[in-house]
């Protein structure tokens, strides 16, 4: 309370500059309001009391009170809250969610008692005038909020309790045609993502309806009467009505509630906003970042049915708070200078740490959506800023050791603890955010990949998403191990697209290649013992090096399609890994001896390559060449799948490595 006490006397010391740091939090009191269930109950029992005097009041003026109305309105409220409690276990702990659902459902039964008024003063008739009621109010509106389960569950309920207004002949009338109203408009409003897009559900609300004004035989009252065109219509204007007024009080009830629906989040994916400017000019790798890790959370977000559209705006502002230093960060750093050899390991780390509360003042004075805040401070959870903290380790042994020397003194060891290169927190606390924290760290491990292989690019989401699991930065948000397999598997897919589509065309017309050097742990064990011993592994690597730019001149000679392929890269491994290749990337666990993928890399097996050699007496050179001039008939275009393409493809080859041996020769 007498905060700015204590500021003012840190201020006169030179201890403070004055200034305040905004913040998200609205206080205890708000907090309580929000989350604490007695508040809830409350919330439910006014809304009872509200919703009974409301449906009392309009029953009033249209004489269809009866003396069990008000005992039935109190059992469709218990079962609603029982409903509630027992089908929206995250809803109920938002007390606003609470409030914004009945809420909303008094406003289409007031609606609905204005339309039934209607009817009756006007003499439609009590059938004609239930399908003038606005039944899509409630359901179009909660399904835009706060997603399809709370828009069925104000279809449901709103239409039972909204039968206590009609008479009883048409009760049942009146509940068929308000649940298939308002389940048409939750089907119809689910994904809207344009505002327009609200006239072509409130088309298929009133299209029902006026089915319903079929079947019921409600057509004879609009017949009998001088505004024929207009009444037989009425059901299907009463539909585009309903949603455009929904449409309207959107914008209000966001604001109200702190919601935002796909329309909001798509306008504010507007990359001229002006902090997303300063982003392309300020920083523009972090800019660039930001896009990337955009495509790669809408895209795993919507593996998994989370809020894809959410995920984009979130990934588009979550690093704004590397605007106050962006230099310091190393996607924007100049490679000629480095501003961090200046500044302790502690120093770097607090400045990378100050990003995230950076953030959060920048949002809050933009008056950015509160997701995206709680998305700023949420991205890198409580995790280690594992290179300074290494590097500080480092620093201190060296200190030690100067101590041991007699160099320095005790006084000068600093103490190093894991809590101080640790971001602030909180963890991620709802999906999005949790995706957002995965693809951050996927989408910067990624440039370290020498040569994005899918083998690579695999380990390297498996890694990144288990360490998050093993460092506990998973455990306060909902995700689910299935929905995790699925957020891997879409960064997987999402990161090769990237990768490949830059590739560097060369201008010339000819093809380069390389041959991986050869990894050390590779094991030649598989062979048949009663043959030759297998040959050493250097004598296979110079064979294959002499083989492969003869195979690519002659094979290049023949074909125009491995002119676009800037490298071929040859692999020589065993039986084993080349089984796995098969079996983890192309999802074929037959046996198999060369595999190509058609970036240009190929993949040898040695044991195969071995075996044939003994077995025909053929020289490690002519083997390896065979296998290699395959491999690239293959990137050429060449099917060997039918016994024709095979015995085709067989000769061609043979041809190919004649001719190769007569250049040689």
């Amino acid at each position: 309370m007498f905060d700015f006490i204590k500021r003012a006397r840190l201020q006169r010391q030179g201890l403070s500059c004055g200034r305040i740091r905004r913040k998200q939090l609205q206080g205890e009191l708000w907090d309580t309001l929000r989350d604490h269930p007695l508040v809830g109950v409350g919330a439910l029992v006014i809304s009872w009391l509200g919703l009974l005097i409301l449906l009392h009041f309009l029953s009033v003026g249209l004489h269809a009170a009866t003396a069990g109305s008000a005992v039935f309105v109190t059992a469709v409220l218990i079962t609603a809250s029982v409903h509630w409690y027992l089908g929206f276990q995250n809803e109920r702990r938002n007390n606003s969610q609470i409030v914004l659902t009945f809420a909303v459902i008094g406003v289409q039964l007031a609606a609905t008692g204005l339309a039934l008024s209607y009817g009756l003063h006007h003499a439609l008739g009590a059938g004609f005038s239930l399908m003038l009621a606005p039944h899509a109010l409630a359901p179009t509106i909660l399904c835009m909020l706060a997603g399809r389960r709370l828009g069925l569950f104000a279809a449901v309920y709103g239409t039972l309790l909204g039968a206590s207004l009609v008479e009883d002949t048409f009760a049942l009338p009146f509940v068929a045609t308000g649940l298939s109203v308002g389940f048409i408009a939750v089907f119809a409003s689910q994904r809207v993502r344009r505002r327009s897009r609200l006239l072509s559900c409130g088309f298929y609300t009133g299209l029902t309806a006026t089915l319903y004004m079929v079947l019921f035989g409600q057509t004879d009252v609009a017949m009998g009467t001088s505004r024929e065109m207009l009444l037989l219509s009425a059901p299907l204007l009463c539909g585009m009505v309903t949603t455009m007024l929904a449409g309207a009080l959107l914008p209000a009830l966001e604001a109200v509630f702190h919601m935002t629906t796909d329309i909001s989040w798509l306008e504010q994916a507007d990359l001229n906003h002006p902090l997303m400017r300063r982003l392309s000019i300020e920083a523009p790798g972090t800019y660039h970042h930001s896009l990337v890790l955009a495509n790669l959370s809408e895209a795993a977000a919507e593996a998994i049915g989370a809020n894809a559209s959410m995920c984009r705006v979130c990934s588009y502002f979550h690093d704004i708070g590397k605007l106050s230093k962006p230099e310091y960060f190393i996607e924007n750093m100049n490679p000629d200078e480095n501003p961090h050899d200046d500044l302790t390991a502690r120093m770097s780390a607090l400045v990378l740490i100050a990003h995230v509360k950076d953030g959060v003042d920048l949002a809050l004075k933009h008056r950015l959506n509160s997701r995206i805040i709680d998305v700023i401070e949420q991205h890198h959870g409580n995790t280690l800023v594992y290179f300074f903290y290494r590097r500080a380790l480092d620093q201190k042994k060296e200190i030690l050791r100067l101590v041991e020397e007699e160099k320095a003194r005790e006084d000068d060891v600093p103490d190093v603890t894991e809590e101080g290169f640790r971001y602030p927190g909180p963890k991620p606390q709802f999906k999005e955010s949790a995706i957002i924290s995965l693809a951050d760290a996927v989408e910067g491990a990624s440039r370290t990949l020498g040569k994005p292989t899918p083998a690579r690019v695999e380990q390297m989401v498996e890694d990144i998403v288990r360490d998050r699991i093993l460092d506990h930065q998973l455990d306060e948000c909902d995700l689910t191990l299935s929905e995790l397999a699925e957020i891997k598997a879409s960064f997987v897919k999402t990161l090769l697209s990237m990768m490949h589509s830059r590739i560097k065309y060369q201008k010339a017309t000819e093809t380069t290649a390389r041959l991986r050097p050869m990894p050390s742990s590779l094991q030649l064990n598989l062979f048949n013992h009663q043959t030759e011993q297998p040959a050493p592994l250097d004598l296979w690597h110079s064979a294959a090096e002499r083989a492969l730019p003869l195979c690519l001149d002659a094979a290049t000679s023949l074909t125009s399609e491995l002119h676009a392929l800037q490298e071929i890269e040859v692999s020589l491994v065993d039986d084993i890994t080349i089984a796995q290749i098969h079996t983890e990337f192309l999802n074929d666990p037959t046996p198999t001896d060369v595999i190509t993928f058609p970036h240009g890399e190929i993949f040898i097996s040695l044991d195969t390559a071995q075996r044939q050699a003994v077995e025909h007496g053929e020289s490690y050179e002519r083997e390896v060449a065979l296998y290699i001039i395959h491999a690239l008939l293959h990137l050429a275009g060449w099917d060997d799948l039918e016994p024709t393409n095979r015995a085709m493809m067989h000769a061609e080859q043979e041809r190919i490595l004649q001719a190769i041996w007569s250049a040689a020769a």
